[in-house]
């Protein structure tokens, strides 16, 4: 039987994620930095865990490692280079562009597979994107934006630097080109035009392999308090089970076609504190169950168009 790594498995998320792997009957070792945590968790869950840092290799034995410890800047990089070297296919639920671009980057010739974003992002708008795609003929322009509601984990806030501190971006004629200067721009979850600022996701990267629609733009539409501010360690460590369920998640796309038709898509699912964990271990388990390709991959090229609607709750309205 083949073996599941979750690292980060103490987290908001990973332990959410580890508790379904669990469940699922996946054969499954618990990893991340902390001793006295991770002896708990594994005490709880009956699993073995092994603990590291990011920069040590401790992969005998194991497929498919999930990595669930942001900010993935500082996990990601040497969780890939050590799964490359050790022939563990590499999984994570990152929104980082740069672990995108860095996971393209290292999954040139590489025999095992980096699929970055196998929770709510990216997989619902990788989905999306390859869905309205094929509402137009001859796709040239895409637009995704992300509905944030409610309250954001403590790792989650701490993910959102590294993403503003990127910069914004477009995909330009196939091209990741900076736009510090772009607009912000209205656009329709369902509810009506509401105000999304531009903002750079890993969909700029995956929607780009998925679709191939050759110009790509990402926005964010924030309500409440989901972008806190301060110092994030004193943030809780997520959102209550009460809070995810007040709050599902949205996100809309929008693509122009050559002749100048536009279709709008929108898929909502459950909170995506909710679904990360879901879809990510989804992921896994059909990646240790065998479908896989060797280098960089997204969830909708691998898994296909309908994989974001395998999770529960989640539907799509085309407009």
């Amino acid at each position: 039987m083949k073996t599941l790594m979750i690292y980060g498995a103490t987290g908001y998320t990973g332990r959410m994620a580890a508790a379904h792997a669990k469940q699922l009957g996946l054969n499954l070792v618990l990893a991340g930095r902390n001793a006295e945590r991770l002896a708990a968790l594994a005490s709880a869950l009956d699993a073995p865990y092994r603990v590291f840092t990011p920069d040590a290799s401790q992969l005998d034995g194991i497929d498919v490692l999930l990595n669930f410890a942001g900010p993935f800047a500082q996990t990601a990089d040497a969780l890939m280079r050590a799964c490359i070297a050790s022939g563990t296919d590499y999984l994570d639920i990152t929104a980082e562009i740069n672990v995108y671009r860095l996971a393209e980057q290292l999954g040139a010739g590489a025999d095992v597979m980096l699929l970055p974003g196998v929770g709510w992002d990216v997989v619902p708008t990788d989905c999306l994107a390859m869905h309205v795609a094929s509402r137009v003929s001859q796709p040239q322009s895409l637009k995704i934006a992300l509905q944030v509601p409610g309250a954001m984990s403590r790792g989650s806030a701490m993910s959102v630097g590294e993403i503003i501190g990127a910069g914004v971006m477009a995909r330009i004629d196939g091209q990741l080109v900076a736009t510090p200067d772009a607009p912000a721009q209205h656009l329709d979850f369902g509810d009506g035009p509401a105000l999304c600022a531009p903002l750079s996701f890993g969909d700029l990267v995956t929607a780009w392999h998925s679709s191939a629609i050759p110009n790509i733009q990402m926005f964010v539409h924030i309500t409440g308090e989901a972008f806190p501010e301060g110092d994030l360690s004193l943030l809780p460590d997520g959102p209550t089970q009460d809070q995810r369920d007040a709050h599902r998640a949205r996100a809309v796309a929008e693509v122009t076609g050559l002749d100048g038709t536009v279709a709008r898509s929108v898929i909502e699912t459950v909170n995506g504190y909710s679904y990360t964990p879901l879809a990510a271990v989804e992921a896994a388990r059909r990646v240790l169950a065998g479908e896989r390709r060797r280098g960089f991959e997204t969830p909708a090229r691998l898994f296909g168009v309908g994989f974001a609607q395998t999770i529960g709750g989640t539907r799509i309205t085309d407009y």
